[in-house]
């Protein structure tokens, strides 16, 4: 989280859900962005097969019962749901806390921070883009958990949590 910019930063949160963020800072401070949901374009079935592999690594999938009903699970879910909360941006990417220090804009890297070469505008209007009140940080107190530090795209169908419209 201390930089240099552009990162990997991977924590584990209550002890069983790792969480990505973006080093956005100068080296050496302190700052970063977590990556709460991905819209996936393709790899749907990958996505899947890492989801699995958590759920079967977490205490919920070391039985027979635990392992189908997470399959099952995953079967219904949406194409764009795969990686909609940051424990399962992770997951649907298979990162864990090893990640941490890696460089999300080498091209050599296999997850990496790209623009859609498809969408030539690739920005969002300042209009679109909704900040509101963070999530699952009320243990900080009203004035760290009241910023408006979450930041959606309006209305977008893979934001996680309260939708922000």
């Amino acid at each position: 989280m201390f930089g240099p910019p552009g990162v990997a930063y991977v924590y584990l949160v209550y002890g069983m859900y790792d969480c990505l963020n973006v080093v956005t800072g100068p080296d050496g401070d302190a700052s970063a962005v977590l990556i709460r949901a991905i819209e996936p374009l393709v790899g749907f079935e990958r996505m899947r097969a890492d989801r699995l592999a958590v759920s079967m690594r977490r205490r919920t999938g070391r039985t027979a019962g635990g392992i189908e009903t997470a399959r099952a699970r995953l079967e219904r879910t949406p194409d764009h749901r795969l990686a909609s909360g940051p424990g399962i941006v992770a997951a649907a990417f298979g990162i864990d806390t090893s990640w941490t220090g890696r460089d999300l804009c080498s091209t050599a890297e296999p997850l990496r921070l790209e623009r859609d070469p498809g969408d030539p505008a690739d920005v969002v209007a300042d209009d679109g883009v909704l900040a509101s009140p963070r999530i699952g940080v009320a243990y900080a107190g009203p004035d760290w958990a009241e910023r408006p530090w979450r930041f959606t795209i309006a209305s977008h169908r893979s934001v996680s949590g309260p939708a922000a419209r």
